[in-house]
């Protein structure tokens, strides 16, 4: 296994490891863990993906992470109360 592989198998398994706490109700999907847990993870696997050259996967990954990063910042906003 090389180094891009365990870079993006780390990602993955972030990713996979919330989707499974999600499923059996340990976080919510509302939540800084599980969202968190995704920015994480898609970015290490974007990350992953770019070393291997692979857009498809690089367009995915970025958009999921964009998405997580969105949502980590609303909770921000929420908890300080600041205007959207």
């Amino acid at each position: 296994m090389s180094t891009i592989d365990i870079i993006g198998f780390v990602g993955i398994s972030i990713i996979l490891i919330a989707y499974l706490l999600i499923l059996t109700n340990i976080i919510s999907s509302k939540g800084f863990t599980y969202i968190f847990m995704n920015f994480i993870g898609a970015g290490i696997a974007c990350y992953a993906s770019i070393l291997l050259k692979y857009v498809p996967f690089i367009i995915l990954e970025a958009v999921w992470t964009a998405i997580s990063l969105i949502a980590l910042l609303n909770i921000f906003k929420a908890k300080l109360k600041l205007p959207k």
